[in-house]
């Protein structure tokens, strides 16, 4: 007979701290001032947090604009229930146009075509399409050029059902807080929104996290915040050394447990390549921790881990699911004991801005990484909002 089991747990754990996600929402709600809106990046799976998990936290801090990358991400909000305005930023496929009206979803616009399709839909469903124009002031990726502006504005007639509700651009160099070009980029956007001329309001919105921390003259009418709101600062370290504010916090950490302990004699090899080779008598714990779990190869000798409250260095090559730590000057260590790889343990913690350093990367990536790769679960101070595993 087989019996029914919850399904065993996995040994690495991301923990997502909720309260966190709100702390930050509303610590950078007042930076950038009650009359700003901010729209959070949740795109990437909320960098790894869990966009359904990040929309519910976000709006329980007050945040009502979100921005996903792909239409399907705005479909799943809405079907989990998120409310709010939801912005999707890299388009669509023709097939994909009616899902805009379906689940009420606001389409950034950056070619013609886009505009025509759509003024087809809004007509047949007898309804009015919002739409943000995205123009490039800089970033050399999406968007229209700012002197293609007046023209289309001219030309917005000729797509009917479509109403134009927002400008919006991008930074490049924001997290720089000396950039100076960044000053000319916003000179640059705020000429092409006063082209841009509509019979209702429209949102002109370019700063991301470093221009609303660093270039606060550039927030507009709304910002749109991504690493800042999982308590991390766009240039790194650096940036929470300089805040003299109250801190972001970081919402993730990244567990795992040691499954054995065993020593090694003077020469012995580690891993795959021998890439190290011990020079005395040394103690190891075998993790179960490997680049498929986003612990990248590029770790192998270089990244450390928290066991017992102390740092113990990886050493030999990391492999698919495992690494090794070197754990000789940490006495008691023994299978089951937790390991943080991303965290705090006792008085030491190993924070993302670290692992990217020694990953040669940003933080970003890392959050990504660890948060995609492993299984999550939520870690709040209300016990109503514990376990959400989205």
């Amino acid at each position: 007979m087989i019996h029914s089991h919850s399904s065993p747990e996995s040994l690495n754990e991301v923990i997502i701290d909720t309260s966190a996600l709100e702390t930050n929402f509303r610590i950078l709600q007042q930076r950038v001032g009650q009359d700003i809106q901010i729209m959070a990046m949740i795109k990437a799976d909320a960098y790894g947090h869990g966009m359904v998990r990040a929309a519910r936290s976000f709006s329980r801090a007050g945040c009502t604009s979100f921005a996903v990358a792909e239409i399907g991400e705005g479909v799943e909000l809405r079907q989990a229930g998120i409310e709010g305005r939801i912005f999707v930023l890299l388009g669509y496929q023709d097939a994909e146009a009616q899902l805009f009206v379906d689940y009420d979803l606001t389409p950034v616009i950056f070619e013609d075509r886009a505009l025509a399709l759509l003024s087809q839909v809004a007509l047949r469903n007898r309804r009015k399409i919002a739409v943000h124009l995205k123009v490039d002031c800089g970033m050399g990726r999406l968007g229209f050029m700012p002197a293609e502006l007046p023209t289309l504005m001219t030309r917005l007639d000729d797509f009917p059902g479509i109403t134009l509700a927002g400008i919006m651009s991008h930074f490049p160099l924001a997290d720089t807080p000396d950039s100076r070009p960044t000053l000319e980029m916003y000179r640059r956007f705020q000429s092409a929104c006063a082209c841009c001329q509509a019979p209702g309001p429209v949102l002109c919105h370019i700063a991301n996290s470093g221009a609303a921390l660093y270039f606060p003259e550039t927030c507009g009418d709304m910002v749109r915040l991504g690493i800042s709101l999982y308590g991390y600062y766009p240039d790194g370290a650096k940036g929470k050394d300089r805040d003299t504010g109250e801190h972001l916090i970081p919402a993730m950490s990244f567990t795992t447990r040691v499954i054995q302990v065993k020593s090694l004699p003077p020469g012995s090899g580690i891993s795959y390549g021998h890439s190290y080779i011990t020079d005395k008598e040394t103690r190891i714990a075998v993790l179960p921790v490997g680049y498929a779990d986003g612990f990248l190869r590029t770790l192998s000798n270089t990244a450390q881990v928290l066991i017992k409250g102390q740092r113990a260095r990886i050493i030999g090559r990391v492999c698919m699911n495992l690494c090794m730590a070197d754990i000789t000057s940490i006495p008691g260590v023994n299978p089951g004991d937790p390991v943080v790889i991303l965290g705090s343990q006792g008085h030491e913690t190993i924070t993302a801005d670290e692992i990217a350093h020694w990953m040669g990367t940003i933080s970003y990536e890392v959050l990504c990484l660890f948060g995609n790769n492993n299984k999550r679960r939520s870690l709040t101070s209300d016990p109503k909002k514990m376990n959400e595993h989205k």
